[in-house]
This record gives C-alpha cells, sequence and structure tokens, in this order.
C-alpha cells in the first residue's frame, strides 16, 4: 500500500471515528442539538459538523428537525435498536425454559443466534456433571458445523446460506463436513426434520443437537442447543434427547407469538 493510500485510509477511518462520536453526543437531556453545539461538545470546525452530518441525513443515521433546523437521531437507528431488542427478548423469553431443559436432560443448554457465517452464544445453562463442555457464554463458533449453526441456517433466505457457505471451510475436527454440497444436503434434512445434529464436528469428543426458534412473523431468530460428551450422549440416548430439544425450540417460538399452524 502506498503512502498516499494509506493517507486516505486514516482519514477515512478518522471520519468514522468523528461520525461515531457526533452520533453518541445526543443524549435523553439534549435529543436536539445545533450545528454550533456539536461543534464544540466535539472540538471540530462547523464545516467538518456540517460534512458529517449531511452525510449521517442521507444514510438515516439523523434527521433534521425543519422547525429550527436542528438535528436528532434518525429512525434507522430505532430500527437497529429493534434488532438487538430481539435478541434480549429471546434471551429473556428463553431462559426459564433452558433452565428446564438442563435439569429435565442432565446436560449442557445453550441458546444462540446467527453473526453473519458465524453463531454467537447468548445463553449456556452448564449441566452438573463433572465431565461437561466448557463455557460457550459469548463465544463465537462457525454457523457450518455447529448443530445451532445449521439449525438457524436452514430456515434463513439463501442469499444468507450461500454467503456463510461461500467462506473458506476449514475442518476442526477430523469429521467436519467441509463440503459445499454435503452441507446443502444436510442442511435439506435439518429443515425436513427440524432439527440439526454436530456429531465430533465442531469439537472433538462432544455430541450436541439444536433446534429452530423462530418470532411471531415466521423468522427464524434463535436456536437451542444441548452438547455433552460423547460416551454420556449416546446416540441411542441422542433419539430420546431430541423431542426434548424441539419442544423446547417450539414453547420458546410460541412464548415470542410464532403460531406454526
Amino acid at each position: 500500500m502506498s503512502n498516499t493510500e494509506k493517507s486516505g485510509e486514516s482519514r477515512n477511518l478518522s471520519s468514522v471515528a468523528a461520525a461515531l462520536r457526533l452520533l453518541k453526543t445526543f443524549t435523553a437531556e439534549e435529543p436536539e442539538l445545533g450545528i454550533t453545539a456539536l461543534s464544540k461538545r466535539l472540538g471540530l470546525a462547523k464545516s467538518t459538523i456540517h460534512r458529517l452530518v449531511v452525510t449521517l441525513v442521507s444514510e438515516g443515521f439523523l434527521e433534521q428537525n425543519p422547525a429550527d433546523g436542528r438535528y436528532r437521531l434518525g429512525l434507522l437507528l430505532f430500527s437497529m435498536g429493534t434488532l438487538v431488542r430481539r435478541r434480549m427478548d429471546v434471551a429473556e423469553e428463553a431462559a426459564p425454559l433452558l433452565h428446564t431443559l438442563c435439569e429435565q436432560s442432565g446436560e449442557t443448554v445453550h441458546l444462540a443466534v446467527l453473526h453473519g457465517s458465524e453463531i454467537l452464544y447468548l445463553r449456556n445453562i452448564e449441566s452438573r456433571h463433572a465431565i461437561r463442555p466448557r463455557s460457550y457464554l459469548g463465544v463465537r463458533k462457525p454457523a457450518f458445523c455447529t448443530s445451532e449453526g445449521r439449525a438457524l441456517l436452514a430456515f434463513s433466505p439463501p442469499m444468507l446460506i450461500a454467503n456463510a457457505l461461500r467462506a473458506d471451510l476449514q475442518p476442526r475436527t477430523a469429521h467436519t463436513v467441509v463440503g459445499k454440497a454435503e452441507l446443502q444436503r444436510l442442511l435439506s434434512e435439518v429443515r425436513e426434520s427440524g432439527h440439526a445434529i454436530d456429531d465430533e464436528e465442531s469439537e472433538d469428543g462432544m455430541r450436541g443437537v439444536a433446534a429452530p426458534i423462530f418470532d411471531a412473523n415466521g423468522n427464524v431468530l434463535a436456536a437451542v442447543g444441548l452438547v455433552a460428551p460423547t460416551q454420556r450422549l449416546t446416540k441411542q440416548k441422542l433419539r430420546g434427547i431430541i423431542p426434548m430439544v424441539t419442544q423446547t425450540a417450539q414453547l420458546i417460538s410460541s412464548r415470542l407469538g410464532y403460531d406454526a399452524d
């Protein structure tokens, strides 16, 4: 990269940082601010502030009050905030049912959401067994090889699935399926059965099953997952666990307003 390119990139990053600082200037006490006030608070020239707000208004992050010309946060931020709130809501609604599943099965239970081509664990209810998976809370893992990820991908829009499988799929264990055609077949099976299985594909010695959670509009929102060591969660025992996991996912979906009929 040339010095000119580095300089341009640095300016772009500086502008992004300034725009984010500007957005954080608005508060409940001061929901509307003018150019002069923003300039003083950020210590930037009025011309710079004007350039930033024009860009933010055009992208929907800010809007201008036509009565006095001052600026306020735009509805786009509200819309983005509702996406975060949806994830918070599902975590709260799911909590008691996840605890029940953990108690009934005796195994570790997860709640995960899709984040690009990865999953993010929002809840982790640990088994009381001495030998159990490590806590995944806040951890990200590839979606393609985890039971939660497959449960989410299977019911996601085709473009999202394509993007997730377009990534460089690296095997995590000797059992990880990385072939695109085989993964598409597995996702098709998940859509048919309503659950996904991870048989030592994301972690050696661990077997898991997951089922999707849907919101009131029928969109897949999260996944309930259960995982345990393979010597305890045998394939025979797994057959009895699957209905417990899918029922838990269905109950959470119902609490979120989803009607399967």
